[in-house]
């Protein structure tokens, strides 16, 4: 488990922007080292502990990309239909069967019926498309003019050559990675095991679903919004449930929770109230570096280092968990899983709205996005903007998001999306 200094992120009093927050998680945050080989069934979603190295050329042979009819280049005439013999037969996975004696020594002059898949005849180098070809009644073949040398053979090693690089060291691994490990022969990867989080909420008002609603209580929607954000980003998470406005049973829960795994995160109760007691029993138990961030929504977050282990103190409205969780906790979780972290891409639409911001601050705005008459994408604004609105967040498609720089935005201008399929 890696540990932390308790002044590992110092920081002054100052509002933090989101850019230096992640400067500093990636600059100063070490990875767990422990390796463990899964097979290629369990690796998807895990993160490769080492380079994957080729150790052979993929595709092995030069073979034909389609059912058709294989050739010498050389041997077609240049501006008018070829006619040539068959001298011999070749599937996928099977040896080239030779209908003619005569062209055991080569070929030249001669096609060859070839499918999919299938290794190309030593010297010839092209295929032709069975639907652009016509038999003949005596078993000849005749080839349209036109097509270029080369066409429709896979050369060996065009994928990837044998030494080459397939995978980098960081990737948290996909189906399709999965299918070029098992392509180039690997029943097995060397993976970081999963991150181990524990998550709880706090507050004396937090009831978890299925318990009875006592008056001026609200049920927790915090941690299983963040269990589901948690189990997307391949962790193991640990609920510790709901804990009451006591600094003491906090500083204890942190401790504890600390011990066994490599990240806590809380939410709730990191503000500047008499009543936020998570940053009460940090600066208690550990090192707190309260980061004000200059953003919104999400400004309370903190992040401090207890038993070694990095603390992140969520805010407590679910709108500003959801999107500081997206642009701090998530970059956090793969610099702590020794991924390769990729930053969430952003889409030039259209401004269906008028809007207004402090500059200095970043700004993340839920929005519909439209097709106008012209087939331009127009993000339209979420008519209830509140941090604690969850149905902002299941009735949106996305995040505009507005620059430190930027003070206002007007109908029609360009600005940045953000789809939720790309930081959840």
């Amino acid at each position: 488990m890696a540990q932390l200094s308790k002044d590992s992120f110092a920081a002054d009093d100052r509002l933090m922007t989101v850019d230096e927050a992640v400067a500093a998680i990636f600059a100063r945050m070490p990875c767990i080292e422990d390796v463990e080989p899964v097979s290629l069934i369990e690796a998807e979603g895990r993160v490769l502990a080492q380079d994957l190295i080729a150790p052979r050329d993929l595709p092995g042979f030069d073979n034909s990309a389609v059912d058709g009819f294989a050739v010498c280049f050389d041997d077609l005439a240049p501006a008018v239909e070829t006619v040539l013999d068959l001298g011999g037969r070749a599937a996928a996975g099977h040896a080239l069967a030779i209908t003619d004696c005569r062209t055991a020594a080569g070929f030249a002059g001669k096609a060859v019926r070839i499918f999919t898949g299938a290794a190309m005849p030593e010297g010839m180098d092209t295929v032709f498309m069975q639907e652009d070809c016509r038999r003949i009644s005596d078993g000849r073949v005749s080839l349209p003019p036109g097509l270029s040398r080369g066409a429709n053979r896979r050369l060996r090693g065009e994928d990837i050559s044998v030494g080459e690089t397939a995978l980098r060291a960081g990737r948290r691994l996909r189906p399709e990675d999965l299918g070029l490990a098992a392509a180039l022969g690997f029943d097995r990867l060397g993976v970081r095991r999963r991150l181990k989080v524990a998550i709880f909420s706090t507050g004396d008002e937090i009831v978890s679903p299925g318990e009875p609603l006592k008056p001026s209580a609200v049920y927790d929607a915090n941690r299983f919004l963040l269990q589901g954000l948690l189990r997307r980003q391949g962790v193991s998470v640990t609920d510790l449930g709901v804990l009451a406005d006591d600094t003491a049973e906090i500083r204890a829960a942190i401790r504890a929770a600390a011990r066994e795994h490599d990240l806590v995160l809380t939410s709730g109760g990191v503000s500047m109230g008499e009543e936020d007691h998570v940053k009460a029993a940090i600066c208690d138990e550990g090192a707190l570096v309260f980061w004000r961030l200059a953003i919104k929504p999400g400004r309370p977050v903190a992040m401090g280092v207890i038993e070694g282990v990095p603390f992140v103190g969520l805010p407590g409205n679910p709108v500003a968990v959801f999107i500081a969780f997206a642009f701090i906790a998530r970059p956090l979780i793969a610099a702590l899983s020794g991924a390769e972290f990729e930053p969430e891409r952003r889409f030039p639409v259209k401004s269906g709205f008028a809007y207004k911001k402090k500059a200095g601050r970043r700004e993340y705005v839920r929005v519909v996005v439209l097709t106008d008459s012209t087939g331009a994408l127009v993000a339209e604004k979420y008519g209830v903007e509140g941090a604690a609105v969850l149905t902002s967040l299941t009735r949106t498609h996305g995040l505009v998001e507005l620059p430190e720089d930027v003070v206002k935005v007007a109908p029609g201008d360009v600005i940045n999306f953000i789809d939720y399929d790309l930081i959840r």
